[in-house]
């Protein structure tokens, strides 16, 4: 794309930053984009996505909040770069697993725990396009995967979509309960239950009152995610 090229996208929009052309410097400035991204990565950890602010990242860089704009355009620019340096820290095999089913729930496992380290990424993963390098080696590395399995295109589109939603989903309902009374919210829900058993037996009978174990919760889930998309392409 030339700095002519225009596209459909707002300039002030969510992944906009993807289809903006770099803007160039003729000196080395002190201030980068990378060193502007960490530190938005830093505070994004700390206080999420709605303490955010231009300003606030400024201070933590020691820098003026215009000079800011010469890298980045707007907050959405630094959420997006920030969250596609997030998808860079989820690592590729470097060779393939014992199967396809195997490539891709090691690689499900690997993006949940990458973004259960960031506890706001997975909930604005959901609300912007992926658009990001990193993001897009992840996505490659899932439909290459799915595509040598044998699916076909609308099976790889289907399936990639339901990976990936799965994991984001699953990251974004954990990382709201680990910041509540988990524990006490779960106890009350399962006494209220039980106290209504008659008209939710299943959920009476199988809620439990502990809350259960994430992890194990979610690797049931993704095997049964990855046999349903095998059996439904028609694939062992």
């Amino acid at each position: 794309m030339t700095a002519k090229s225009k596209t459909s996208t707002s300039e002030g929009a969510p992944g906009a930053v993807w289809f903006r052309p770099e803007k160039q410097s003729r000196t080395k400035p002190l201030l980068t984009q990378d060193k502007i991204v960490s530190a938005a990565v830093e505070l994004l950890d700390r206080d999420g996505v709605r303490q955010l602010s231009m300003r606030k990242l400024a201070d933590r860089l020691q820098a003026h909040a215009t000079s800011l704009y010469w890298h980045v355009s707007t907050k959405d620019d630094v959420l997006d770069l920030a969250l596609d340096a997030v998808f860079g820290e989820v690592r590729l095999p470097v060779e393939s697993g014992p199967s396809w089913r195997d490539d891709i729930i090691a690689f499900m496992a690997e993006l949940r725990r990458v973004l259960l380290d960031h506890p706001w990424a997975a909930a604005l993963a959901s609300t912007r396009p992926l658009a990001g390098p990193n993001a897009l080696a992840r996505s490659e590395f899932v439909y290459a995967a799915l595509a040598a399995a044998g699916f076909g295109r609308a099976d790889v589109l289907a399936a990639g979509a339901a990976v990936s939603n799965y994991v984001i989903g699953s990251v974004s309902a954990e990382s709201v309960w680990r910041h509540q009374d988990e524990a006490g919210t779960r106890s009350a829900l399962a006494e209220h239950l039980r106290a209504r058993e008659a008209d939710y037996p299943a959920l009476a009978g199988n809620f439990p009152a502990d809350g259960g174990d994430w992890q194990a919760h979610f690797d049931r889930g993704a095997q049964y995610l990855v046999a349903g998309m095998a059996a439904t392409a028609g694939l062992e």
